[in-house]
């Protein structure tokens, strides 16, 4: 039952990361037009896109946590394996256990971040709090909020999956990728 329940609960975090990460795919893909457009607009016409530096900075935040998650799912998070590298071969029990205990650490870091954005979210939804000049570009924030949010709580889910299956990576997580025969 718990196995059933888990290898459910992984599919659906498996598939919202999946589908975070294309959505980000999709704002990087954005963001280059974008720039694109305003370097052409200041080098043709002398006239900048309005709201580029705006556009740009709510870009890179969406874009990196719309791919957290699935960076997470697929072990690409930057951190320092080196020495639990060296240990494995030594004492692999204590290099899973360790291994479980930083899952665990990170799973509590997202966890917390869920936790203080969310109602940020909601105040900057209530006040439509936003970046820019009135009367040139404006941007609201609450979907950067949201995007934060959302992003390190589905991090925080793959943490924990992570920590219970006792799996640095588990196959209940990930799907195959590229030319991968399926399991």
């Amino acid at each position: 039952m718990l196995k059933t329940a888990l290898g459910g609960l992984s599919r659906v975090a498996n598939t919202l990361a999946i589908a975070s990460n294309a959505l980000g795919t999709l704002v990087v893909l954005a963001l280059v037009v974008v720039l694109n457009v305003d370097v052409i607009a200041r080098g043709v016409f002398s006239a900048p896109l309005k709201g580029t530096y705006e556009i740009v900075q709510f870009s890179v935040v969406l874009i990196v946590f719309l791919q957290l998650a699935d960076v997470v799912r697929v072990d690409r998070l930057t951190r320092s394996d080196g020495f639990l590298n060296l240990l494995h071969h030594r004492r692999p029990g204590l290099t899973a256990n360790l291994r479980r205990i930083i899952n665990a650490i990170s799973a509590i870091f997202m966890g917390l971040i869920a936790y203080i954005t969310f109602p940020e979210f909601l105040h900057m939804w209530g006040t439509n709090d936003y970046s820019g000049v009135p009367g040139l570009f404006t941007l609201p924030w609450w979907p950067v909020k949201l995007v934060i949010t959302l992003g390190t709580a589905l991090s925080c889910l793959i943490f924990v999956l992570k920590v219970i299956t006792a799996q640095d990576r588990p196959q209940l997580v990930r799907t195959p990728e590229h030319d991968e025969p399926p399991s």
